[in-house]
C-alpha cells in the first residue's frame, strides 16, 4: 500500500486542473504544466482535490500510484511558488555573471564557459560567486544546476568549485613531508 500515494493533492486558490485521458492539465499563476501518467493508475478530480488511484493490485500499478501523485503535486508547486537551486562559487578568482541568455563563467580553465540558459528557466546572478536557477518545473531546474555544477564540481582537498547552497563537502587532509 502506497502511503504517498494514499494522500491526494490539494489545489489552492487559483489553480485549476483538468484530466483528459490520462492526461493532468494544471494551471496556475506561474504557467501551465501537464503530465501523463500511465495506464496503472487512474485520475480523478473531485472539486478542488486530485487524487490517484491504481488499476489492479499489481507491483508495476503500485509503483506508479506513488509516483504519479508525486508529480502531480510537483505540477501544482511548480504552477503555485515554482522550484528553486542556489549555487555557490568558491575559489579564487572564480565568478559567474549574465550576459542576455548566457551564463559567463570563470572558473580557472584556460577559457570562459559560456553556458546557454534553456527555455524555461530563470538564471540570475544576486553576486560575483552566487547562481539561483528558477523555474516551474523541478526536473529542468534540478537538471540546468547540475550541469552548472558539472563545470568544476567541488574538489575534497581545497573545496574549491561549483557547490550547491548548503552542501557540505567532505574534506581530505594533503600529503604530508
Amino acid at each position: 500500500m502506497s502511503r504517498i500515494g494514499k494522500r491526494p493533492v490539494e489545489l489552492p486558490s487559483g489553480v485549476e486542473a483538468s484530466v483528459s485521458g490520462q492526461t493532468v492539465t494544471v494551471k496556475g499563476p506561474k504557467g501551465q504544466r501537464e503530465f501523463t501518467a500511465t495506464d496503472d493508475v487512474s485520475i480523478t478530480i473531485d472539486g478542488n482535490v486530485v487524487s490517484v488511484e491504481p488499476r489492479g493490485k499489481s507491483k508495476r500499478a503500485r509503483q506508479q500510484w506513488g509516483m504519479s501523485r508525486t508529480m502531480v503535486a510537483n505540477l501544482v508547486t511548480g504552477v503555485t511558488d515554482g522550484f528553486k537551486k542556489e549555487l555557490e562559487i568558491q575559489g579564487v578568482g572564480y565568478r559567474a555573471q549574465m550576459q542576455g541568455n548566457k551564463l559567463i563563467l570563470n572558473l580557472g580553465l584556460s577559457h570562459d564557459v559560456d553556458f546557454e540558459v534553456p527555455q524555461g528557466v530563470t538564471v540570475t546572478c544576486p553576486k560575483l560567486t552566487e547562481i539561483v536557477v528558477e523555474g516551474i518545473d523541478q526536473q529542468l531546474v534540478g537538471q540546468v544546476a547540475s550541469n552548472i555544477r558539472e563545470w568544476r564540481a567541488p574538489e575534497p582537498y581545497k573545496g574549491k568549485g561549483i557547490r550547491y547552497k548548503g552542501e557540505f563537502i567532505f574534506r581530505k587532509e594533503g600529503k604530508k613531508k
